[in-house]
Parts: C-alpha cells; sequence; structure tokens
C-alpha cells in the first residue's frame, strides 16, 4: 500500500510507514456478498410440480425456464442461489415423461375397459327398459311409425303434439316413416329410461341429449319423440331393423341381437361420418381383416351385444348371432359371416334368424 503522507510504497500488512514512520490504515474490507434465491429457479420449480395437475401444460415453461435460472445463475457470481431447483425442474418433467410413456399402455387399457363396462351397463338397463316395454305392447319391441312404416334418416317432426304428427301416420295409424333413434327413444318416454344411457363414453362426437339446447322453455323429455333435430350425434347404439317382415318380439329366438355399439359400415360422428372399407373385410381372415367389422367406438377390438335373452357381452367379432350370422350386415345369400351392407330404407333382414343392427347414419 502507499504512504498516504509520504506516497512511499509499503507492504500491504505494514502498521506503519518504513520511510516517515506515519501510521498506515489497513485496505478496507470489502462487505460479504450474501447469495439470494433465484425467483426464476422457484418459478420453474414450481411449474415442474403443477405438471401432473395441468396434464403437462406447465411442463414445457418449466423446463424453458430451468434453463433461463441456471444461465442466470452461473453468470450471477454467486450473488444468486436454486441451482438445485433450476435443475430439478429440468429433470423432473422429463422423468414423469418417461414414466408417463412407460405406462400409458395399461392407463389406455385400463381406460378402455372402463368404457367396455359403462357401456355394457346402459345396454343392460336399455335391455330391461326394452322387456318392460314389450310387456305393455304384446311383447312387441319399440318401433316408432305404423305397421307398414318406412325406415328413414329422420321422422315427420320429433316435437310433435302426437305420433301421427310425429311419424307422419295415415288415420288408422298405419304407414309413416320412423328412425332407428326414434324406436330408441320411446324408452325415454314410456319406460323412463334416461337420455344418458344411450350415450357410449367411447363414441366421440356422441353426447346427452338436451332439450335446452334446441328449444326454449321447461320442455319435458316424454313431449318429444326423437333425440332431437339432430337424433345420431344422441344415440350410441344400433338396434334390429324393425320396420320389416321380421321385427323383434319376446317370442323371438333367444339368441338373436336385439342392439349392439354402432354398425361400422354406417357414417357416424366418431368416423368423421364416413363408414368402414367393406371390401378389406374378411371374416376367414387374420385378425386385422376381422377387426374392420366391428364397431369403431371400441377401437374396433369388439362390441358390446345385447341379446334377446337379456345378456350382454363383449364380442370380439361382429359374426356373433343365431349360426354366425353377422349382426351388422343383412343376409345376401352368401356367406353369413359377411352379408351385405345395411342402405338406409331399403335393407332389412332377410328371415327371422338374420339379426340386423343398424343406426340412421348421419344426414
Amino acid at each position: 500500500m502507499y504512504c498516504p503522507k509520504c506516497r512511499a510504497e509499503n507492504p500491504d500488512n505494514a502498521p506503519v510507514c518504513s520511510t516517515c514512520g506515519a501510521r498506515l490504515s489497513p485496505p478496507p474490507v470489502p462487505p460479504a456478498i450474501v447469495p439470494r434465491l433465484s425467483r426464476l429457479a422457484i418459478a420453474a420449480f414450481v411449474l415442474a410440480l403443477l405438471g401432473p395437475c395441468t396434464l403437462g401444460v406447465t411442463i414445457l415453461p418449466a423446463i424453458i425456464l430451468g434453463i433461463l435460472s441456471v444461465v442466470v445463475i452461473n453468470r450471477g457470481g454467486g450473488r444468486l442461489t436454486g441451482t438445485n431447483f433450476a435443475s430439478l425442474a429440468i429433470v423432473g418433467p422429463v422423468i414423469l415423461l418417461l414414466l408417463g410413456l412407460l405406462f400409458l399402455p395399461a392407463v389406455l387399457k385400463v381406460r378402455r375397459t372402463s368404457q367396455r363396462m359403462s357401456c355394457g351397463r346402459n345396454l343392460a338397463a336399455v335391455g330391461k327398459a326394452m322387456l318392460i316395454y314389450a310387456n305393455d305392447y304384446d311383447g312387441q319391441f319399440p318401433r316408432s311409425a305404423g305397421k307398414g312404416g318406412q325406415w328413414a334418416t329422420t321422422i315427420q317432426n320429433w316435437r310433435g303434439n302426437n305420433r301421427y304428427v310425429a311419424y307422419g301416420l295415415a288415420p288408422d295409424a298405419s304407414g309413416g316413416r320412423g328412425t332407428i333413434s326414434s324406436c330408441f327413444y320411446l324408452l325415454v318416454k314410456y319406460a323412463e329410461v334416461t337420455p344418458k344411457s344411450f350415450i357410449c363414453r367411447g363414441d366421440s362426437g356422441t353426447r346427452e341429449f338436451k332439450p335446452a339446447k334446441y328449444i326454449r322453455g321447461n320442455a319435458e323429455l316424454i313431449d318429444f319423440w326423437d333425440f332431437g333435430p339432430e337424433p345420431t350425434r344422441h344415440c350410441s347404439y344400433s338396434y334390429h331393423q324393425p320396420f320389416s317382415s321380421y321385427p323383434l318380439t319376446t317370442a323371438s329366438e333367444p339368441g338373436m341381437a336385439v342392439a349392439a355399439d354402432r354398425n361400422p359400415w354406417m357414417p357416424a360422428p366418431a368416423s368423421d361420418g364416413k363408414a368402414a372399407k367393406f371390401p378389406q373385410f374378411n371374416p376367414v381372415g387374420g385378425r386385422e381383416s376381422v377387426k374392420i367389422g366391428n364397431a369403431i367406438q371400441h377401437q374396433e377390438n369388439g362390441q358390446n351385444v345385447l341379446f334377446l335373452d337379456g345378456y350382454v357381452i363383449f364380442e370380439n367379432n361382429a359374426f356373433c348371432g343365431v349360426n354366425d350370422d353377422n349382426i351388422y350386415t343383412c343376409w345376401d345369400g352368401t356367406d353369413i359371416r359377411k352379408g351385405g351392407l345395411p342402405v338406409v330404407g331399403i335393407s332389412e333382414p332377410r328371415d327371422k334368424l338374420d339379426s340386423f343392427l343398424v343406426h340412421d347414419g348421419l344426414r
């Protein structure tokens, strides 16, 4: 250090000047640096913790903030701490992501199983309601329109004051037009089944029918004759084609299929209005060619089927009716396990043992 009096140079720790004897003051000690916890690191750590709760939305911001906080801390000259928090914000989400990918197949399997079970419970409830309905109507299962009525894509007026107006019936209650969904809706009107029971959780694009979406006022469900003006979007199930010479009754063969998941050969919301490719379906081919003929709601792995005896079974293939009849096609004289494609207003069961489950398609 330099002597403030004579400006002579002295050792740094000298108490007095070696030249003039003046007392020397020690150099000032710089204040100790107290490191501060980085706010960026804390924010990154908190976002990483919120990752599972936000379904991964905050994971990417957590990683970005974690990297930035590490850079800021390293350039802070010891003034900032929080490297551990930043490291956890970077590494933690990556570990969670890897664990998620590892367990994702198991989670999806559980979810699909849950959807199947829920769907099966719905069909079981529908089956019980159909028996109640049939008991009140001389063993006849629900059928909208009248005797000789036509299978159509829509009924005449889903808000009609009576069934004559709703289905366009003749004065003698014959004729008119009906839909598969309006047949199901008779269970809502007369068997106290809720619209929610007709929704399969795996049937994307389909939601519970709520009148308030389409009309104003306090209307009751029993005031209508179908699931609104878009019935296909409020009903996930197919039904044995009742507008034919072979409608189901309680006296039909117990092994007949009554209802099931949607027909894959008809347009549906879950398939973006497209039907499965029928030429690729081969009932005697490998598993992949058989899956094409299964319901889309359950990833073509099979379908829940309600049989006339009241049992609901998840069938792995569509040819599960009487004599291995394909429940989604009408028999055309060829292989009964394949059959012919359904056409609204035209196709019908070939005979009393031909299970033929259809929905109305999309308008």
